[in-house]
């Protein structure tokens, strides 16, 4: 079973393989851009155009330990979605609230996940705007707001799978990838604690001047990581 719309643009890519997510969540998470994630929810279809990333690798997953991963210590019954074959949809629960996307990735056998950060809606704005109450740019500006409008919801739809669409709960997910990878800008994790956010670690990817982009702010002790780890390489 698959959505039951398709983006016009989409058509010049591809309906994503679990063979396009192989690698490390920090080399797939770009490739994501400009791609599109589609659900219907009870009925009601939404489709975004993907704007802004972000990359969280798993335990012993690459050469360089994630401090700012769910799946930094290791498999937990919160994070085990992580471990799942690529392409599922790891949803969590942030401050209790919000219901945030990341599409599982990385190497067989491997925790990892890309983090849907924002997006254009270009299909459903009406279920968007009753599922938010917000109009303009900003309805999927910030992965709170874009779970909000795609309708999936921990823990209900954690671990849905985007690739072969097979329904969860009264829901269905379809990641499409682009073509081509187009330009890209990239930096710091956006509200990451500590050196997690900061420039050690610039797995955020954006398309540059797209105004869904969330804007940058530093997370709880990232801003005195970034200084030290700058006064330590001068």
């Amino acid at each position: 079973m698959t959505t039951p719309y398709v983006p016009d643009a989409a058509r010049t890519g591809h309906p994503a393989a679990r063979s396009d997510l192989h690698g490390l969540p920090v080399d797939i998470a770009p490739q994501l851009l400009g791609g599109y994630l589609v659900t219907t929810v009870d009925g009601h279809t939404v489709a975004i155009r993907i704007t802004e990333v972000e990359a969280y690798h798993g335990k012993g997953t690459g050469p360089v330990p994630d401090p700012g991963s769910h799946a930094r210590m290791g498999r937990t019954t919160r994070n085990s979605t992580m471990w799942e074959e690529a392409g599922h949809l790891y949803v969590y629960l942030s401050h209790g609230i919000h219901s945030c996307i990341n599409v599982v990735c990385g190497p067989n056998g491997e925790a990892g996940g890309v983090l849907v950060r924002a997006g254009e809606v270009v299909h459903g704005i009406d279920s968007a705007h009753e599922r938010s109450g917000r109009r303009g740019r900003d309805l999927a500006r910030g992965p709170g707001r874009l779970g909000q409008i795609l309708g999936l919801k921990h823990a209900l739809h954690d671990g849905i799978d985007a690739i072969d669409s097979v329904p969860q709960s009264g829901a269905v997910a379809t990641l499409l990838l682009p073509s081509t990878v187009g330009a890209y800008e990239q930096g710091p994790r956006v509200g990451v604690a500590g050196i997690a956010g900061t420039d050690a670690f610039p797995w955020r990817f954006w398309i540059p001047g797209d105004r869904t982009v969330s804007p940058f702010r530093w997370g709880r002790g990232a801003a005195e990581a970034a200084a030290a780890r700058t006064a330590e390489q001068e």
